[in-house]
């Protein structure tokens, strides 16, 4: 199963990305792992959230092979539909979620992190917004949530990336350690906030999101719109194609 749900006896839960070979999610991998959140968010032993992931990295976005085998439009709409369910998922979850991040944090994973309320990751921890290269927007209301605004918008439109290390000193990772010490370092995060009367926490999560200035739904809904006009332009479609080409072309040379 691409996503796993295990509820510790501490009221931890464990949430898991596992999608080989990059966990780049299909459209019904993202409805999965938002239905896992929310049967967290409704299940009042869970006390907080870790979501995590398996493999080589954290998360890679939209499964684009996906999209470019299927006729029409019904894997767009299905993608967009499926982070939208996700990324709201994590952010209105009724308690807090900590991303522990591995590896690559791209696109959808993004929007998954930046909707997180508190983030630690690995050394070889990266993130980034590469939406522009594949026609596409997106996660930029999120990316704008880990960096501030002109760093924001010099890697969105440039589809660099920036290391869990210089996120530190922004302040939207709490922690970088080893890999081998990720998982421990955010279940010693969670079963501090695990202590905590979960009534008082599952409060604070409600007040926290109530006094947000930005409405992150609202935020990425209105970018999804530009997304499928450029699908409609055909843009989209010309370089997701060259995208897969190239993918290609990697694995055949290697």
């Amino acid at each position: 199963m691409p996503i796993t749900s295990e509820l510790r006896p501490d009221g931890i839960r464990l949430v898991t990305m596992a999608a080989p070979p990059v966990n780049a999610l299909t459209v019904q991998g993202w409805f999965d792992l938002a239905a896992a959140l929310d049967e967290a968010s409704a299940d009042l032993d869970t006390k907080v959230v870790v979501l995590r992931a398996e493999g080589k990295g954290f998360n890679a976005g939209v499964d684009i092979k996906e999209m470019q085998h299927t006729e029409g439009f019904d894997a767009l709409l299905g993608a967009n539909r499926g982070c939208f369910a996700a990324f709201k998922a994590v952010y209105e979850c009724s308690v807090p979620v900590i991303a522990a991040v591995n590896g690559f944090c791209v696109g959808g994973g993004v929007g998954l992190v930046g909707n997180a309320d508190i983030v630690v990751a690995s050394e070889d921890a990266y993130f980034g917004v590469p939406e522009v290269k594949q026609g596409a927007l997106g996660a930029a209301t999120h990316m704008a949530r880990l960096v501030p605004q002109h760093l924001m918008r010099t890697l969105y439109f440039t589809a660099r990336t920036i290391t869990a290390a210089d996120l530190v000193q922004h302040g939207s990772v709490y922690e970088v350690v080893p890999r081998d010490e990720l998982d421990d370092a955010a279940l010693r995060l969670a079963a501090d906030i695990a202590d905590k009367d979960t009534r008082v926490i599952r409060a604070a999560k409600e007040a926290l999101n109530g006094i947000d200035p930005i409405d992150v739904n609202k935020s990425y809904r209105f970018e999804q719109g530009f997304t499928f006009e450029l699908n409609l332009m055909g843009v989209s479609d010309e370089l997701r194609d060259d995208f897969a080409g190239t993918e290609k072309a990697k694995k055949g040379s290697e």
